[in-house]
């Protein structure tokens, strides 16, 4: 059980050390509209990555095919993937608990300390754009259900 937990989150660890930095430092500071324009984009990827995870395995019917069942599974890797380097960026703006545990690479100008002192509200844009995003999925399929459904003919004679 303990090197399978490793391994899931092998990732994320080598995404905030290694990237952490440069996402928030660099580039989301110089992204049009700024870092909350970037919170905003990856809080709106959050539900677009998930949605791009489950929807190949809602069409798996193993009694039906299993080769087909396995190549839907097969392509719901790419949203795995995708779920997980958003978990990584996201990841990469956590700060120490203790403030005596920030070094001065964590609380130095692009560090993931230093995005919460200039952008107070970094966690408040991204939660915002992956609630609106979600409700914004969850009527797209409300209606796309609703079209779909057809209504049958009536049968009853006056």
């Amino acid at each position: 059980m303990i090197p399978v937990f490793l391994l899931l989150i092998a990732p994320l660890i080598l995404i905030q050390e290694f990237w952490g930095h440069g996402i928030w430092g660099d580039f989301a500071s110089s992204w049009p509209g700024g870092a909350y324009a970037f919170a905003a984009t990856v809080g709106a990827c959050v539900p677009l990555a998930f949605a791009a995870f489950v929807a190949p395995l809602t069409r798996m019917d193993w009694k039906a095919g299993k080769l087909r069942s396995l190549a839907w599974a097969l392509g719901s890797l790419p949203g795995l993937g995708a779920g997980y380097l958003i978990a990584g960026v996201i990841s990469a703006t956590w700060r120490p608990k203790r403030r005596q545990d920030w070094s001065y690479g964590c609380y130095s100008r692009g560090g993931p300390c230093w995005v919460h002192v200039e952008y107070p509200y970094l966690w408040a844009v991204g939660l915002l754009a992956t609630l609106a995003t979600t409700a914004l999925i969850i009527t797209a399929l409300v209606m796309y259900v609703r079209a779909t459904r057809t209504t049958p003919p009536s049968t009853s004679e006056p």
